[in-house]
This record gives structure tokens, sequence and C-alpha cells, in this order.
């Protein structure tokens, strides 16, 4: 267990874990856990990050300190400054670092993985619309959201999936898509058959849900609303509002392509 205020052990408890972690992840039996995988380590490299920042600032801090194995302080000194400089150089690539495999996390909240490889899934599948909040009604999740986690946030809104109820719904308003859309400033998140976007900045969330169509049920391709061949989402004539739809729900859904 971390001591928080030993450095020594606490570096040794870090390696230890790394260790294990190598071991670990030889293999996944369940590739779901990627993302969790991936997001510790992100929540790692960054606290690396500041801990070599710290041991650099350690270096010239103790450099009144500092001497030779035959007490010369001159060299000592400069010793340290070149450890410190060098440490400050690995802290800067631990930079890249970060920003790639947060690029990596990002990818990986993308994918729904499934119990069955590619050739047992169904090939006629889009994602519809379960529930859209924003303003006040999404505060609610966006709090949520950033005190338990986006899976969490996303869990909450399966409440708003009714099955059936709610497929006929997105059916019958257009909002079906070949993939769930994607505005500025959104984060994402995918879990299993579930996807799940919000931006704190523009306060709204929204939950999308795979949905196979059974090959019997399929329209032809030019009588169906779910692969038009010039674009991803339905055609103008095709995304219709609601006539209780708010107006602001309304702009905001043509913003993100939800509707007209």
């Amino acid at each position: 267990m971390p001591t928080f205020y030993d450095p020594g052990a606490d570096a040794g408890e870090a390696s230890e874990a790394l260790r294990g972690l190598a071991h670990a992840t030889r293999s996944f039996e369940n590739p779901q856990d990627l993302y969790g995988v991936l997001g510790d380590l992100l929540s790692g490299v960054r606290s690396l990050k500041q801990v070599l920042d710290q041991l650099a600032a350690a270096h010239v801090e103790n450099r009144p300190r500092a001497f030779d194995d035959h007490g010369d302080h001159d060299i000592g000194s400069q010793d340290a400054l070149a450890s410190a400089d060098e440490i400050h150089q690995a802290a800067t690539l631990i930079d890249q670092a970060e920003e790639r495999l947060d690029a990596a996390a990002a990818a990986t909240s993308r994918v729904a993985w499934r119990d069955d490889p590619a050739a047992n899934v169904p090939q006629a599948a889009r994602w519809i619309s379960v529930v859209f909040l924003q303003g006040p009604e999404a505060d609610e999740v966006l709090d949520m959201i950033d005190r338990d986690g986006a899976v969490a946030g996303l869990d909450h809104l399966k409440s708003w999936d009714f099955g059936d109820e709610t497929t006929s719904a997105a059916m019958e308003n257009g909002y079906v898509y070949d993939v769930p859309p994607s505005g500025p400033l959104e984060r994402e998140v995918r879990d299993g058959d579930y996807h799940l976007a919000y931006s704190h900045s523009f306060e709204h969330v929204a939950l999308y849900r795979l949905h196979g169509v059974a090959p019997a049920d399929r329209l032809p391709d030019d009588k169906r609303t779910l692969g038009a061949p010039s674009a991803s989402r339905p055609t103008r004539e095709q995304q219709q509002t609601s006539w209780f739809e708010p107006a602001s729900i309304t702009a905001i859904k043509q913003q993100r392509g939800l509707g007209l």
C-alpha cells in the first residue's frame, strides 16, 4: 500500500505494481477491460509526469548539499544540474506519451466489444437515439459523470431506454444513424451496445443504442432511411421533429445532426 510520505517505499510499490500489470496484460480475456486499463494508465502517466518534475526540482533545490565521492562540491553541483536537466527532458517525453494515450483511450471508448466475432454480428445494424438532454436536465447527468465517471452516467441514461417503444419512436422520427452523431467539444464513451456523447461546454448528453435489423425485416435500399447513399444520417425529408419539441432542443439537434 502507498505511504503517501515515503518516496523510496512508494517508488518500490509503483515498480512492483507495473511488473504485475506487465504480466497481467499479456492477454485480455475480456476486451471490455481495455478502456479501464488505458484510463488508469493515463492517470498513472500524469502522476509520473508530476513525479519527474518534482525529482528535477529536488535536484536543483538540494545543490548546496551535492558533492562527488571526493568531496568536490562544484562537481557534485554540476552533476545534480545535469541530472535535473535529463529528468526534465524525460518529463517532456512523458507529456507526448500522455497525449497519445489520451487519444488512444478516446478511440477505445468508441469500440463496442462483443462476445461473438465479427462473422456472427448482424450486418444490418444502426444506432438509434435513446435520449437527448440539455441544460438543467443534463446538468444532473454531467455532475454524475464528473463525480462517478462516464460509465455511471451511461448506466443512468439506460433507464430512458424502453426497448421496442424507444426503437419505434426513433424510427418514426428518423433518429437512426450509421454512426452515432458527434459534435464539437463532445466526449464519447461506448459500453457494449450503448454509446454516450456529452459536452460540458454545450451542457448536453445523448445516449444511443445499437439496433440490429433482421435480414427478413430489411427494406430495399431506395425505401429505407437507414443507409442513405450520400450520408450516414437521414435526409432532410426523413428528419421530422416532433411538434411538442422545444425550439431550443430542436436547435441543438440541428447543430449536432439530430434533426432538420
